[in-house]
């Protein structure tokens, strides 16, 4: 019976080993992207992106948690425009360090009450039939081992909000 014992207390302590050196060997660095093509002007997708209170027309955060209450900071627009929010699924905010009609926008997340921080943007590319829309995300996740397989699942967790997101974003702006 000792023996049986033995061997699964073993077969436990080999799994969590493994774990662990994976977890110590995955990268904790994420980057991922999603784009779309809008039948619209850079000038028409910056009204929408680049001014937080026309966020609620086509982000796609509430979908997933309707709890979300969303506060603007004293700019909604330009460098330095910010917002945050809280709800069941947690709390952050957004801070944009760039603004351009031109080039799109650029911000820092920050959540968990600013104990995690990622990079994040949205570009346009004017081309024949409108406006290419690329949304970006990138960032460290830590702690070291649980970070890098939360590092590994940032995609698949947060690329299909980035997909609705566009889609809205879309829907929104070809609707004019």
């Amino acid at each position: 019976m000792k023996k049986k014992y033995k061997i699964i207390l073993g077969t436990i302590l080999a799994f969590f080993i493994l774990v662990v050196l994976v977890g110590l060997i995955l990268p904790s660095n994420y980057e991922f992207q999603r784009s779309v093509m809008i039948k619209a002007s850079p000038e028409e997708v910056h009204e929408l992106v680049g001014d937080l209170k026309n966020w609620s027309q086509w982000e796609p955060w509430r979908d997933e948690d309707p709890t979300i209450k969303t506060t603007l900071g004293e700019k909604s627009t330009g460098v330095g425009a910010s917002q945050s929010w809280k709800g069941e699924s947690g709390d952050g905010r957004l801070v944009f360090t760039k603004c351009s009609i031109e080039e799109g926008i650029t911000y820092d997340l920050f959540f968990d009450q600013d104990q995690y921080k990622c990079f994040s943007s949205m570009s346009y590319k004017k081309v024949e039939e409108g406006t290419e829309v690329t949304w970006l995300m990138k960032g460290n996740a830590s702690p070291p081992i649980l970070g890098s397989y939360f590092a590994l699942m940032m995609e698949s967790m947060i690329g299909k909000m980035f997909e609705n997101g566009l889609e809205k974003l879309q829907q929104a702006l070809e609707k004019k």
